[in-house]
């Protein structure tokens, strides 16, 4: 008889560099400019920890196409994740809303991955507890698939389908010291993510 053996885990590959990630933003920003009737209102809201890495190239390249400054924050949504109980306490980070804060303004939240979406709903709850905006959008860099809830976004930088056992990580220069996008089985990752002092961004089912 042939002995079944369990295939090794595939080590990561990359689908995006740092030149594709600078287009997505660029096209993102300019999609952004276009459908808000050149965000005169927008405010942008980066979710921590890389949803605030891409706000801050958004908002760079926002101000380029636009001549103005548009408002920028960032959200922390650590207390309102619905999984709080089943995983180790997470560093609070800081939520920054602009000065003149978000009530009646188009807020478009930025993060790296879409995937079940109870991120976002999460985001959505932490909003709702800082001012009323007029609409809320959502621009991320990957969309995976898998949404365990009905929400959507509005600005894709790559629709990227995946299997449950993989993982897809997210690094970007400020953070990690290079900008890519990476997808491999999600023992590799977890493997090799425990020998990272800071691993790269790698997504959960609850998010």
């Amino acid at each position: 008889m042939t002995a079944h053996h369990q295939s090794a885990p595939r080590p990561p590959h990359q689908v995006l560099d740092g030149t594709d990630i600078a287009r997505v933003v660029t096209r993102i920003a300019h999609e952004i400019v276009e459908r808000a009737k050149g965000a005169e209102d927008v405010v942008l809201l980066g979710i921590h920890t890389r949803g605030v890495h891409l706000a801050r190239r958004l908002h760079a390249k926002l101000t380029q196409i636009t001549g103005r400054e548009i408002p920028l924050g960032t959200l922390d949504i650590t207390m309102y994740r619905d999984d709080l109980r089943l995983k180790p306490a997470r560093a609070l980070e800081h939520t920054e809303i602009p000065a003149d804060g978000i009530d009646g303004r188009l807020v478009i939240l930025v993060d790296d991955v879409l995937f079940s979406g109870r991120t976002i709903r999460a985001a959505l709850d932490a909003l709702s507890d800082i001012g009323r905006p007029r609409a809320v959008q959502l621009a991320v860099l990957v969309d995976r698939g898998h949404r365990e809830l009905p929400i959507r976004a509005d600005y894709v930088g790559k629709n990227l389908p995946t299997s449950l056992r993989e993982a897809v990580q997210v690094r970007l220069s400020d953070s990690d010291g290079v900008d890519a996008v990476l997808v491999g089985d999600r023992d590799y990752t977890a493997r090799s993510s425990q020998a990272l002092a800071a691993p790269a961004s790698d997504t959960h089912p609850s998010e």
